[in-house]
């Protein structure tokens, strides 16, 4: 118990404390921004052509969460500790957790880009690499952690964990249709690097009066090329079992499209109104490497007998060995070989906004933006509130304030463009607090910095 105990808070610790991204929000109202139209197509149609710093064009790592580092560490007597101190007491920790525990990580490093006016528009051509994890843990798992066996029941069913990496290459066009509006479109082509996909369908624990039964049905999906598993046996079940990977050299292993589509239309000189629906795509994975417990796995503690002869069959030692062969079986998972290819979609997010012209200041704009992004379990929405001013051409900025699911965070984004030269500096999430290790408390926080030459 101690080292299932000791794995999980690993495994909570680590991916709370992870860097990641996406697009930051916080220039989609901000004249200058290059990477505008990759909230929206349609916002680059008045761009100025670019190229990209190889490398270092678009960097963008962030994080969301409703659980951090500051439900896993606490401080007790000056010194920095887990939630499993004692003096940290269950109420404390359990209080400040949901239902459902979520920490989502998404990375985007712009490899090569550049724009140019072409074709009645404007035009990009963008090769990205994305990476993206995500991790949903039950309430009753980490009360199960804190509290030891204390509730008759716990069923900790749907936990899960995702992570995937591939590469981004995409063409997009944008152009005037006439005085009020505009629109855009990228064409994506996706090569797939890697994917895993780990789940519990079902995880529950009963604690009766004279035994304790414990039912689970859990799989994981491993799309990696070279990828295979290794093995260890359990003499209880006469079966062999995943004990952990072999890769066994790199290369892509799945391919994908998607598209992002927009549309901007401005009735007037004060008002303008954006749409936009992003990452709308798949991609399909090769050699899906299937590992499953192969249907409901069972444990009962009734059926143990444990004899204080040493000699018997059944003897303390003999059953207690058995017992614990048959209780890690729960969770172990059987090798079901390659099940061939498998179909994931991307998280699509959909854009609507906004945007308000001061009449009497007219280099000040405030701007409203709803972003949605759809995933499965891990689908969140904000709304985000700006004011984003242009005094000259050399100089944009724009502060804002954010509310949606995974609360309230304050944004921000500084962008230099004079000839020659464009350098940008912006937070989704203003990192608050840090702990001893360098990581923010919040699970929420972001960065995105590139540099650019426009011409």
């Amino acid at each position: 118990m101690k080292n299932i105990k000791s794995l999980a808070l690993s495994l909570i610790v680590l991916v709370s404390g992870s860097a990641v991204a996406q697009n930051t929000n916080s220039g989609y109202f901000t004249e200058g921004y290059t990477y505008r139209y990759q909230m929206n197509p349609a916002l680059s149609v008045n761009d100025s052509s670019f190229v990209a710093m190889p490398g270092i064009g678009n960097i963008n790592v962030a994080v969301r969460g409703n659980v951090g580092i500051d439900n896993i560490l606490y401080n007790v007597n000056g010194e920095t500790t887990t939630f499993l101190n004692p003096q940290v007491s269950a109420s404390e920790f359990l209080d400040g957790l949901k239902d459902n525990n979520r920490i989502g990580a998404d990375v985007k490093i712009g490899v090569l880009a550049f724009g140019f006016k072409a074709f009645k528009g404007f035009n990009t051509v963008t090769l990205n690499v994305r990476a993206n994890s995500s991790l949903r843990i039950p309430k009753p798992l980490l009360s199960f952690l804190k509290e030891g066996i204390e509730n008759t029941t716990y069923d900790i069913s749907g936990l899960k964990a995702h992570a995937d990496a591939y590469i981004e290459l995409g063409l997009g066009h944008s152009h005037r249709l006439n005085d009020k509006w505009s629109v855009g479109g990228t064409m994506k082509f996706l090569f797939g690097g890697a994917n895993i996909d780990a789940e519990f369908d079902k995880a529950q624990l009963t604690l009766g009066h004279d035994s304790w039964t414990a039912v689970t049905n859990a799989r994981m999906q491993a799309s990696v090329k070279g990828l295979e598993y290794e093995h260890d046996y359990n003499s209880s079940t006469g079966k062999e079992y995943v004990d952990g990977m072999d890769v066994d050299g790199t290369g892509l292993n799945g391919f994908g499209m998607a598209i992002d589509m927009g549309a901007v239309f401005t009735p007037n000189q004060d008002w303008s109104f954006s749409l936009a629906v992003l990452d709308l795509g798949f991609i399909n994975w090769n050699n899906n490497m299937l590992a499953t417990t192969n249907g409901d796995k069972a444990f009962n503690t009734g059926n143990y007998s444990f004899n204080a002869n040493d000699d018997a069959a059944n003897s303390f030692d003999n059953e207690w060995e058995i017992m614990k062969d048959d209780l890690s079986a729960l969770y172990e998972l059987e090798d079901m070989g390659d099940d061939g290819s498998r179909t994931t979609m991307l998280g699509a997010t959909v854009n609507t906004g906004v945007e308000y012209t001061l009449p009497v200041y007219r280099k000040l704009k405030f701007g409203l933006l709803n972003s949605t992004r759809i995933h499965g379990d891990y689908t969140w929405t904000e709304f985000r509130l700006s004011a984003n001013v242009a005094p000259g051409r050399a100089f944009s900025a724009g502060a804002n304030v954010a509310l949606g699911t995974y609360g309230f965070s304050f944004g921000w984004l500084m962008n230099v463009k004079v000839t020659g030269f464009n350098m940008f500096l912006g937070m989704d999430h203003t990192l608050g607090k840090l702990a001893k290790q360098g990581l923010p408390l919040s699970s929420n926080g972001s960065v995105n910095f590139g540099l650019n030459f426009p011409f």
